[in-house]
């Protein structure tokens, strides 16, 4: 989860100016990397050989 620490520093590294579709961008790949970090902690990934075998089912 996003923390308001993480969004403000997030922000700051940002340049003066931005439209707001760029901090919307931003603040979504924040999450997005946020969520993946803790599905890795949590061991909720897949190894690349299962996602290769899962690719090769789905495309058959």
């Amino acid at each position: 989860m996003l923390t308001k620490e993480k969004v403000i520093r997030s922000i700051q590294d940002m340049p003066d100016k931005f439209s707001m579709d760029e901090l919307v961008d931003k603040l979504i790949l924040l999450q997005k990397i946020e969520t993946r970090l803790e599905q890795s902690i949590k061991k909720e990934v897949f190894s690349t050989e299962e996602a290769k075998e899962m690719l090769k089912q789905w495309t058959k």
